[in-house]
């Protein structure tokens, strides 16, 4: 791979210091932000993902807060999902999709007053959108990129060392929840949300200047539960099914090819844009969907582009993610599949840049 070079427009964190202190790797770029893609090697940050704790600078998860009498309105506006039964103590799940119903990004929604909510993106410019369905629908709302930053506490020892620094009453956060929490004269919103299988909490972190205080005590606390500093982890992410925007699907796919089907409420909810393309694909179902594979064979080389799936001489499908799993002793995967040949036990063949590989299309994710 190259070298990065850094400028303004490739944005810092309040936790970048820590980061580079602690040895990371490599950077990926998202939201125009740095983001740490591995600091041992991906196996070892994978393991060790699995078995203690670790801290993850994910401020580049930037939110965009909706504040004013519509913004309720507009975040319903935003997505299939029904928000209406949303308490001001929930953080959703929600697919955002355009007038066709092509996904623009698969966010968490934090509803935290009636008229004040943060939409915490993946990546993509996606507050120009948002932006756009306001002026044009003539809302009274503001919308804007608070200075919050995400940090996630990740691995089975997360509530051990939540619990040294914000007290026991972390422990009682429930899944998809969120409470505040004071650090360093400041309330934080404190949710039990991360993007991993291992368990654990995202700390939204109000204010820059709280960053590596915030990040220098949890170092401190873990000591002896072995933390680290790791990031979204390539292995973990695909074993355990969890999807990339951008990268596993993209605006030309609808939430029901991405396996999102459970959060189109296209029932009730009718007044969000692309209701009417979504309600077509709820009747007929989709004709390609995301489905976990295993590769065969050695490690597979690096997946920085789509592979094509093929049975005989028909395209059928592409693989957008895939990494040699040591956990698995095989290659896993996450890619698009029609619906001819999705069904677990199907093999196919999948092109990689070093060539064709036997592709078997599995039930479930390996978590």
């Amino acid at each position: 791979m190259y070298l990065m070079s850094p400028s303004h427009r490739l944005r810092r964190t309040p936790f970048s210091d820590g980061v580079e202190a602690e040895g990371v790797k490599a950077y990926s770029v998202y939201n125009h932000m740095l983001l740490p893609t591995f600091f041992h090697s991906v196996e070892e940050d994978s393991r060790h993902l699995r078995e203690a704790v670790q801290v993850w600078d994910v401020a580049c998860e930037r939110q965009i807060e909706l504040r004013g009498p519509d913004a309720g309105k507009l975040a319903q506006l935003l997505t299939p999902r029904d928000l209406s039964r949303m308490q001001e103590d929930q953080c959703y799940y929600i697919p955002v999709v355009d007038q066709s119903g092509g996904m623009l990004n698969d966010p968490v929604a934090v509803k935290l007053e009636e008229d004040r909510w943060w939409i915490s993106i993946a990546d993509s410019d996606l507050i120009m959108w948002v932006k756009g369905l306001a002026v044009g629908r003539n809302l009274d709302v503001q919308i804007f990129e608070p200075d919050v930053s995400p940090l996630a506490i990740q691995g089975p020892k997360s509530d051990d060392l939540m619990a040294r620094v914000f007290g026991d009453a972390v422990r009682d956060v429930k899944f998809f929840r969120y409470k505040l929490f004071e650090f360093g004269g400041k309330e934080h919103v404190i949710a039990r949300s991360g993007y991993s299988k291992q368990g654990g909490f995202e700390i939204y972190v109000d204010g820059w200047e709280h960053g590596m205080p915030l990040w220098n005590a949890l170092f401190e606390a873990g000591q002896s539960l072995d933390v680290r500093a790791g990031c979204p982890n390539m292995i973990e992410r695909v074993e355990g099914g969890l999807l990339s925007y951008g990268s596993d699907m993209t605006a030309e796919n609808n939430p029901f090819e991405a396996g999102l089907g459970k959060f189109c409420t296209t029932d009730r909810i009718t007044d969000c844009i692309g209701h009417a393309a979504l309600a077509e694909v709820a009747q007929s179902g989709p004709t390609q969907q995301i489905r976990s594979i295993s590769i065969e064979g050695d490690a597979v080389p690096l997946c920085d582009r789509r592979w094509p799936l093929r049975a005989g001489d028909q395209r059928v499908g592409r693989v957008s993610s895939a990494v040699w799993s040591p956990f698995q002793n095989t290659n896993v995967a996450i890619g698009m599949v029609a619906a001819s040949h999705w069904d677990a036990g199907t093999e196919l063949v999948v092109e990689t840049q070093t060539g064709p590989r036997t592709a078997i299309v599995r039930e479930t994710s390996w978590k």
